[in-house]
């Protein structure tokens, strides 16, 4: 466990994922979320987590690990067609991290999914964070446009709204 990771996460507070991710920035990906979901019958739910906190912190939890249990808690995983996707992003440690339902990450694969978080955190590290994520949506919409395209109105099972934890 570094020393370096915990003050980051330790100092991290409101004021700066607000200074990130103002309100207008989180009605537009709130937004794009909305438009991409008429574009597939594909379900995409966007967190912010600003920092880690007790026992994730101090066990040195992973941001990989991180949006794995995000995914699990917010049932990411309980769409209809395992086609529901997380783009998770844990402030603290400017780490994207994509989280595929199965039925969707059978057809995607982690390189593309990877691919995805790598062009989001440059964004990011440049201070573009409303633009980061609003290519990231982007990105994973033209991929479930492609391997879900839509078929008409289909019930929203996730909320278009992003969660900041």
């Amino acid at each position: 466990m570094s020393i370096k990771r915990i003050g980051k996460h330790l100092l991290l507070n409101r004021w700066r994922v607000r200074r990130a991710f103002p309100r207008l920035a989180l009605v537009n990906i709130e937004k794009a979320i909305r438009a991409s979901e008429t574009t597939h019958a594909g379900q995409i739910r966007f967190v912010v987590e600003g920092a880690l906190d007790g026992r994730p912190l101090f066990t040195n939890q992973s941001p990989r690990a991180r949006a794995i249990d995000v995914f699990a808690r917010l049932r990411v995983w309980d769409t209809a067609k395992n086609n529901g996707v997380l783009i998770y992003l844990l402030l603290a440690d400017r780490k994207v991290e994509i989280v595929a339902d199965r039925g969707i990450d059978a057809k995607v694969g982690q390189p593309a999914w990877q691919n995805i978080c790598n062009a989001m955190e440059v964004e990011f590290r440049a201070g573009n964070f409303e633009r980061g994520a609003l290519k990231g949506i982007a990105d994973v919409t033209a991929l479930l446009a492609t391997h879900y395209p839509s078929s008409g109105p289909h019930r929203n099972e996730l909320p278009d709204k992003p969660l900041v934890l």
